[in-house]
């Protein structure tokens, strides 16, 4: 997650005009892309969704942690779509190291809507960069047949880019399952926002 916000536009070049597209990636030490057809596709070792358009799947990195999972369709600079597929109470949605000054608090089963997004909002000021950001909606919505949770957002990520984000979660068995996308305010956002609307609607919880 925290790569991908700070990463540098050679990557987005690399990918640029890649949604719905080539699907070919760029290596500069990132990591290769691989193409997301449309169809049903296993995401973050958790759940199952089904985009109508073509996705580049990130490699996973150091900085991933284990249920989650990153797509994009123009370079993550300009939009990023993060799965995270039943994460357990205790972890972290972020790998951080113990003796870091400034912590991402830790995710717990019993946590409310309202401290899921406050935990969000931590990430995105404390580990990307984030020098503003504004919680601008939060409502209930049910994922994954779920009675679950919807926040909308928008922050000046460290490279002065204006962003939007959309996350859609809930916490079913104690594990919290999210899709949240976040990207340029100005086209990219919007652009993406009706296909992550249809990935949403499709999800399914997998066994």
């Amino acid at each position: 997650m925290v790569r991908r916000l700070v990463v540098t536009a050679l990557v987005c070049l690399g990918l640029a005009g890649c949604g719905g597209g080539s699907g070919l990636g760029y290596d500069s030490g990132y990591g290769y892309y691989g193409l997301i057809e449309p169809g049903s596709e296993r995401v973050a070792r958790g759940m199952t969704v089904t985009p109508t358009i073509r996705w580049n799947r990130a490699r996973r990195t150091f900085y991933d942690i284990p249920r989650e999972e990153n797509w994009t369709l123009n370079g993550p600079l300009l939009d990023n779509l993060t799965f995270i597929g039943g994460l357990e109470s205790g972890k972290a949605i972020v790998r951080q190291r113990r003796r870091a000054e400034r912590q991402v608090p830790r995710f717990r089963a019993d946590m409310s809507p309202p401290e899921i997004a406050s935990m969000i909002e931590t990430f995105y000021r404390v580990r990307a960069g984030s020098v503003r950001f504004e919680m601008t909606s939060l409502q209930p919505r049910s994922f994954l047949g779920q009675p679950g949770f919807q926040f909308d957002y928008a922050h000046l990520d460290g490279s002065e880019v204006e962003r939007r984000g959309r996350a859609v979660g809930a916490v079913i068995n104690g594990r919290l399952y999210m899709a949240l996308l976040d990207g340029a305010r100005m086209h990219y956002f919007p652009a993406a926002l009706p296909e992550f609307e249809r990935i949403v609607q499709s999800a399914r919880l997998t066994s």
